[in-house]
């Protein structure tokens, strides 16, 4: 069936080398999404750039400043763009395709990565049938953060000949037979998906902004930096926040999220009609996040243009929601150790 592939179908692939790594780990494969990883071979360039007329390393030689081997961990300074090979390939066929989004820890780090692979017009877009190198480019925008090979930034999520998107008319019905927030029928927002809007109302920390000198973070030592090395909590004064330019903020939303296993989540781009601001830089949910009662989403918010004030209850991002091509026998939680289900306001796992 049409939709988004399941943990199975992801074994399977790789079984028959439609996915190609030389060492996948099985705690790579999500219930309904793939990690990637980075490889050794990693370069800085000049800037940014697309390869819709040619392969990506065809286009790479002309930009890059160095080369550097993450067999050993490189510090990645702020604002400087780097490009690293993922481990992953890909030789797809019967009309698969996919995009790919970062993972939460990494939009938590205020990390800017996108894919870019061969022949493509879109970042994060793998088209039908692709067969090729993943690469991934890297702004920490916040940060210096050292990576180095093997660590995961983003993930891939494949879809079977199209989306099966739900109508706003079906999650509607869906939301009184199978709940997909805690909100009553009265209050829930469905306009184009579930609209989130970020809850400035405790009196307690309702954000966090990113320090601007900070030491260096490990990306591969979990649960292991102080949060007030990198970050100040702000509380709540008159539930509203001003968004100041070029700051970054981690807020979340007033509604808590479910979704259902038989279906998988998507946060899209904010809509600019809603305020000149980068609500998300993470988007994927897999079936499982938040069942039983709830999540929260955790909102990653930037503006770059004009300082932005943020009122509470104000809308700020939506969901998608995607049937999957079959019920996925894995999900979201503790049984495959998620590090977010039934999460509030929280940092990113690399925190004490």
């Amino acid at each position: 069936m049409n939709g988004s592939l399941v943990y199975q179908d992801y074994i399977n692939l790789i079984k028959k080398k439609f996915i190609i790594s030389n060492n996948i780990e099985k705690t790579q494969i999500q219930p309904s999404s793939l990690d990637l990883s980075l490889s050794e071979e990693c370069y800085e360039v000049k800037h940014s750039f697309l390869s819709y007329n040619s392969r990506v390393r065809n286009k790479l030689k002309k930009l890059i400043i160095k080369k550097i081997n993450l067999n050993n961990e490189f510090i990645f300074k702020k604002n400087k763009t780097y490009i690293v090979r993922l481990n992953e390939s890909l030789n797809l066929d019967y009309n698969l395709f996919g995009h790919c989004n970062p993972k939460s820890s990494t939009g938590r780090l205020d990390i800017f990565c996108r894919s870019i692979v061969d022949y493509a017009e879109e970042y994060e877009k793998i088209p039908k049938n692709y067969k090729g190198e993943i690469f991934l480019e890297i702004t920490c925008r916040s940060f210096n953060i050292a990576f180095k090979k093997g660590n995961k930034l983003n993930q891939l999520r494949l879809i079977n000949k199209e989306h099966n998107y739900l109508s706003d008319k079906k999650l509607m019905n869906l939301n009184i037979k199978d709940r997909i927030t805690n909100l009553n029928k009265k209050n829930i927002k469905i306009d184009k998906g579930l609209k989130l809007s970020v809850d400035l109302s405790e009196s307690k920390i309702i954000a966090y902004v990113a320090k601007k000198n900070t030491p260096t973070l490990i990306f591969s030592n979990i649960k292991s930096h102080k949060i007030n090395d990198y970050w100040k909590p702000i509380k709540s004064t008159k539930k509203t926040l001003l968004i100041e330019k070029n700051k970054f903020y981690i807020l979340k939303s007033k509604e808590k999220v479910i979704i259902p296993k038989s279906l998988a989540g998507e946060m899209v781009p904010y809509d600019t009609g809603i305020g000149d601001f980068r609500a998300h830089y993470a988007g994927f949910f897999d079936p499982g996040f938040g069942v039983p009662n709830g999540s929260y989403a955790v909102l990653e918010v930037k503006t770059n243009e004009v300082p932005f004030l943020l009122e509470d209850g104000q809308t700020i991002a939506r969901i998608k929601y995607e049937k999957l091509n079959k019920n996925s026998n894995i999900v979201y939680g503790k049984d495959i150790k998620s590090n977010y289900q039934n999460q509030g306001l929280k940092l990113s796992k690399h925190f004490k």
